[in-house]
């Protein structure tokens, strides 16, 4: 296996291939998914390989203390030698990973192979493709945490260590001093403690990722608005507590943290900072100087670390391993957020470029991971989590749906006459010839009675059973709300009516499995979900125009979705799942379309609160589509853009206003159309030509499936941190 070590003489740095540990008992064997670099304490140590011998000597007069005791001990010779042989061999980095359990040791029954797992200890969380962590070092990941996510949990334990060291009570005030990785954790527990947080650091990205994740202030050690904060938010008597989480030489933390901190007020040393305390400012106020060591109790004590004897939890509440469970469990609720965090993620093969990139400054970073390969969160892992699309089952001998006599109208009922049916859907129906709209159902009477005004229905009712019933309705459509399509449509096929449901098909698996076990049992398969964009003449035109591909094709999607308005019912994701899951289909089925097959597989990553996302679908032949998805973007900006490029061609949309080809020759679309067409007619037009011919459904079922599975692997990846397979049935 490899491992990242360096030789602390000359500096270097270097993937090795060691053997693989042993699995001891009182302990598991961890394969490594993620783990963390700290930039702060791992950077350190990498800079001060990096020295001369004097440089070494300065940066750590302890060592030098311990070398200049053993030459009084053991004489200069013998001294010098085991220095050097300590300095000129090869040791190990990190201290925070996330795996999975490979091998279970003898008195281990809280885990078992398969499981995913946070570790800690710089002797056993290595970055390292297998590490062996004993008991006490290790606790299991929350369902729904990504392992990305739980790589962060040592330092969160340093963290939260400190903080507990701080002791803060609800509606206190605390300077954070520092805000690296160390520091951004701090705030977020501060601020899920209920404390009201002013942060200092010199770097203004620092600040505003702090403001971000819940500081009410952020400055410049220097700046007189870190002073007015503070002043503001505690009517002038100063901070109840100060936590350190600066490195460096400077002694301008220790007195900063005497200047803003109340009388009697608490100072917590976290960091490795110079700590010259001003006798004067600290004896005046009183201050209490505490220190926070490592993770926790227990850190440092063998036998709790290396012999798994735990310290009783009504004597010590909070142990190493208790701060990285509590950890976890803050960061699976939502309590604190380490995504916006991470500045870049590494393949562990480019572990030493990533270090000397972070040592020269060409990377600057809060914090990295080093991903594993056939990590659980690599598209390669044969254990990432899968959803399997069902296969679609016809009753064998089903008669096919007869066709109409051309001069008789297709009667719609339509079920919901909400803002899109009534915009997007009737508009283009109520005047159609060969239609005929007979029965509006919906829950209250009023908005029934409203759309048979407005578009001419015959009967306008809210009983559902007596549209089901009804033997002169073709079809019906489903235009309610999401959580209630695929129960809806499962009824309506059962009935033998040809199914227009708009997207989404289904909120859940179990729903669509619902709505295919209703196909099978009836032999009715008469069903399209409202993806009109394939249908736009637009994008048909440039499709058209780009041609037959040969080889694979990269697809990209931006959609701004923009923010909804306070009390959109699209908000209720309790009841009618995320905002994603109802429209999200739309663009997955416009790149599988362009693209010509179905996804492969799926990964989906999220800003805070998923309210951005950036989804990658695979395909069979290669090609790929990213679609990103987003809330924070401009109004004025298009709402829908997209391009794919492949065999030396590139097609272009611009929300469905512009679209040009580039290949040979260039073609652009007319720069003055008539409207924004997203394809609605013409989806309808084919729609009630197959429902009057008895001709084939618009869409096959079968991608319609497909891209309904897929869509619901966006939301499983996001909980599961993981790409997601897409599995089909045989």
């Amino acid at each position: 296996m490899k491992q990242v070590v360096q030789n602390y003489k000359s500096g270097e740095l270097t993937l090795l291939d060691v053997p693989v540990p042993g699995c001891k008992a009182d302990g598991v064997l961890v394969r490594s998914a993620f783990s963390l670099i700290s930039t702060g304490t791992e950077l350190m140590k990498v800079s001060e390989a990096g020295m001369s011998m004097v440089g070494k000597a300065r940066s750590r007069p302890d060592q030098v203390a311990k070398v200049m005791q053993s030459v009084a001990t053991n004489g200069v010779p013998a001294t010098y030698r085991k220095v050097m042989g300590k300095l000129d061999s090869y040791t190990p980095l990190g201290y925070s990973l996330c795996g999975v359990v490979e091998q279970v040791g003898s008195g281990i029954d809280d885990v078992s192979v398969g499981d995913l797992v946070a570790c800690a200890g710089n002797e056993h969380a290595l970055h390292a493709e297998l590490n062996w962590v004993p008991k006490n070092l290790y606790t299991p990941v929350p369902d729904g945490l990504a392992p990305r996510h739980a790589a962060f949990g040592t330092v969160g334990s340093i963290a939260m260590q400190g903080v507990r060291q701080g002791e803060p009570q609800l509606g206190e005030v605390a300077l954070v001093i520092g805000l690296g990785l160390i520091g951004q954790l701090v705030v977020q527990l501060l601020v899920a403690a209920g404390v009201r947080v002013v942060g200092v650091d010199p770097d203004p990205t620092r600040c505003e990722l702090a403001e971000r994740l819940g500081a009410a202030a952020c400055g410049d050690p220097s700046s007189a608005a870190v002073e007015a904060a503070v002043a503001e938010l505690t009517a002038g008597h100063g901070v109840d507590q100060v936590y350190l989480a600066a490195g460096g030489g400077s002694n301008e933390p220790v007195e900063l943290a005497a200047r803003l901190c109340r009388d009697r007020g608490r100072v917590v040393d976290i960091g490795k900072c110079r700590l010259d305390l001003p006798w004067n400012a600290y004896y005046e106020k009183e201050l209490d100087v505490r220190f926070s060591r490592s993770y926790g109790p227990g850190r440092y004590d063998p036998s709790y670390e290396l012999e798994g004897r735990d310290y009783p939890i009504g004597y010590v509440r909070w142990t190493e391993r208790r701060n990285l469970a509590c950890f976890l469990d803050l960061a699976a609720r939502g309590s604190v957020d380490v995504e916006p965090l991470i500045s870049h993620i590494a393949d562990f093969d480019d572990a030493v470029e990533t270090y000397q990139r972070l040592k020269d400054g060409d990377l600057k970073a809060v914090a990295v991971l080093f991903r594993y390969p056939g990590s659980v969160e690599s598209p390669a892992e044969a254990v990432a989590p899968a959803v399997t699309v069902p296969e679609v089952k016809r009753r064998s001998g089903a008669a096919a749906t007869p066709a109409r006599a051309t001069r008789t109208p297709v009667r719609l009922a339509f079920v919901g006459a909400g803002n899109y049916a009534t915009s997007m859907l009737l508009p283009h129906l109520a005047n159609r010839e060969g239609v005929a709209l007979s029965t509006v159902v919906t829950t209250t009477a009023l908005s029934a009675a409203n759309a048979q005004r407005k578009f001419g229905f015959a009967q306008a009712t809210t009983d559902l059973d007596a549209v089901l019933g009804d033997k002169s309705i073709d079809a019906v459509f489903v235009v309610t709300r999401h959580s209630s399509h695929a129960e809806l449509t499962r009824q309506a096929l059962l009935a033998g009516k040809t199914v227009f449901v708009e997207k989404p098909l289904a909120l859940t698996e179990d729903e669509l499995a619902g709505v295919l076990a209703a196909v099978e049992e009836s032999g009715n398969d008469r069903l399209q979900v409202g993806f009109n964009r394939r249908f736009s003449p637009l994008l048909q035109e440039a499709k058209k125009r780009f041609g037959t591909r040969t080889g694979p094709a990269s697809l990209r999607y931006l959609v701004n979705a923009g923010q909804l308005g306070h009390g959109s019912w699209y908000l209720q994701q309790g009841t009618e799942g995320s905002r994603f899951a109802g429209e999200g289909g739309h663009f997955i089925d416009t790149a599988s379309w362009l693209l010509g097959a179905d996804p492969v597989s799926v990964y989906s990553i999220g800003t805070s609160g998923n309210e951005d996302l950036q989804i990658v679908l695979r395909y069979p032949d290669g090609s790929t589509a990213t679609i990103s998805y987003v809330t924070s973007g401009p109004a004025a900006f298009p709402k829908e853009t997209l391009d794919m490029v492949a065999d030396g061609h590139a097609l272009r949309l611009d929300d469905f206003v512009r679209a040009s080809v580039y290949g040979r020759k260039r073609w652009v679309s007319s720069r003055l159309p008539k409207a924004r067409d997203k394809g609605q007619s013409a989806e309808l037009a084919a729609f009630i030509k197959a429902v009057r011919t008895g001709g084939p459904m618009p869409v096959p079922l079968e991608s319609l499936v497909a891209t309904t599975a897929a869509t619901l692997a966006v939301q499983t990846g996001l909980a599961g941190g993981a790409p997601v397979t897409l599995a089909r049935t045989r």
